[in-house]
């Protein structure tokens, strides 16, 4: 855990109120986020692929170039707690759409399981799902929408 995180912090700090190392924190690294999204233009609904970013690292579900990614991928959506109500489209198991949503962490995030690994283990992240857009055609994207990123609600089976 780091140096800045209080104990539990994501039971009883508002996302606004988190700290920049809190906020990052709560991110399980899952990478749907980074998956490429096509937008309908008539009714404005989300449809995700299984087509990654190219900055995307599958093996580690992490942005191979973090700090510049907003620079170097111009639609990356940067979360901050500001932006939550207009990002709608985060999957239900996002773990910022969780706390927003006031259903707190899962037992499968890193910060309540103790191990980055955990979310890959629980089969909620792009790890093994997904293909870098490198490796396909624009005109091809139609053709690999996929609705487990959204159907994938992270609960626990116990409730």
């Amino acid at each position: 855990m780091g140096h800045g995180l209080r104990p539990r912090f994501w039971e009883h700090v508002p996302l606004a109120a988190m700290t920049a190392e809190e906020w990052e924190a709560v991110c399980d690294g899952c990478a749907k986020c980074c998956l490429v999204k096509l937008e309908d233009a008539d009714d404005g609904t989300v449809y995700f692929t299984d087509v990654h970013c190219f900055l995307l690292d599958p093996a580690s579900c992490r942005c191979g170039d973090y700090a510049e990614r907003s620079r170097r991928v111009p639609d990356c959506v940067v979360l901050t707690p500001e932006r939550m109500d207009a990002v709608d489209w985060l999957p239900t198991s996002c773990s910022y759409r969780r706390l927003a949503d006031g259903r707190g962490l899962a037992a499968w995030h890193p910060l309540v399981a103790g191990a980055t690994a955990a979310v890959h283990r629980a089969g909620l992240s792009v790890r093994g799902r997904s293909v870098a857009e490198t490796a396909v055609a624009a005109t091809d994207l139609e053709d690999r929408v996929v609705d487990w990123p959204v159907t994938e609600t992270g609960d626990d089976p116990a409730g």
